[in-house]
């Protein structure tokens, strides 16, 4: 899709693509979960300490169709960054459009560019994407168990400071 332009989230970005993560959560079956604000979101991205970067992907009349969200990770055994994709999204009337590839293209750049050793990310079991990503040459960790800690836990385990 020559006419899509990716580029870095800009200020007036910020509306759209918390809809679209909105419109991720509720694709992954959790809509009730999604509590990210304009606001939350404007700070991350443009705050005086950004740690959070991201990506639109704009249709030929400069709408957003699709985003991506990553920070830096970093390898102790390689010794260098990474990126860790938090969410990628395209609009469903713009898929199958090389999009999606398109966005994932653009940070296995920014790895190359900046000598990053590796791009991460996570997927459900159940989403058909991970045909996609197969396709692309992506592996499954299999070996590799996530964890999390929310809620109570992660406040538990805090008082043990």
């Amino acid at each position: 899709m020559s006419e899509t332009q990716i580029r870095p989230v800009e200020p007036a970005d910020v509306p759209a693509v918390v809809a679209m993560v909105y419109e991720l959560a509720a694709y992954e079956k959790a809509p009730e979960s999604c509590r990210l604000t304009e606001t939350q979101l404007h700070s991350c991205l443009f705050g005086d300490h950004p740690a959070l970067y991201g990506h639109v992907a704009l249709d030929a009349a400069g709408t957003p169709v699709g985003f991506m969200l990553w920070f830096l990770n970093f390898s102790t055994w390689e010794g260098t960054h990474g990126i860790y994709l938090e969410d990628l999204y395209v609009k469903p009337a713009a898929r199958a459009g090389g999009i999606g590839r398109r966005l994932l293209a653009t940070l296995a750049g920014i790895c190359v560019d900046r000598g990053y050793a590796r791009l991460d990310w996570s997927v459900l079991d159940w989403n058909p994407a991970r045909e996609f990503y197969a396709a692309i040459g992506a592996s499954a960790q299999e070996e590799w168990v996530p964890y999390r800690l929310t809620g109570t836990a992660l406040t538990g385990l805090a008082e043990y400071r």
